[in-house]
């Protein structure tokens, strides 16, 4: 099973739903990227998924264009913008689904008000990710 999350800058949503995805099973091929990727991920994403146990320290925002040519059981967009971005894949994809979030790291607002923001996201994400797992993968 491949799976590719794409997002816009692949740094905070697209990356939170590969890290739960990831712990949900091992044996899945999980891989996310950006139409437009930032140069790192967001520090944020990366303190609120260790809140939840999963480790993301060492992820890297991609380019959607390494992956063009790979073939992908699902390719999900966690944001509208990646979804109207979407490239034409090359390879063949079995599904494409959109499950879209706002963006965390538009909050405007104090450290701990962006955290908060932050952790409501990526508890939107593990819930609908966990529940596309259990409908569609398990």
């Amino acid at each position: 099973m491949r799976i590719l999350i794409l997002c816009t800058g692949n740094s905070c949503r697209s990356q939170m739903a590969h890290g739960f995805m990831q712990s949900f099973d091992k044996e899945i091929e999980i891989r996310s990227a950006g139409t437009f990727p930032a140069s790192r991920v967001s520090h944020r994403a990366i303190k609120v998924m260790a809140e939840s146990g999963i480790d993301i320290r060492d992820h890297t925002p991609d380019n959607v264009s390494q992956y063009l040519s790979d073939e992908w059981d699902y390719v999900i967009t966690v944001c509208d913008n990646a979804r109207k971005m979407c490239p034409v894949f090359t390879a063949k994809v079995h599904r494409q689904i959109h499950l879209g979030f706002e963006d965390p790291s538009e909050f405007l607002g104090s450290e701990e008000q962006k955290m908060k923001e932050f952790r409501r996201i990526r508890d939107e994400i593990k819930n609908a990710f966990h529940n596309f797992y259990k409908e569609f993968i398990s």
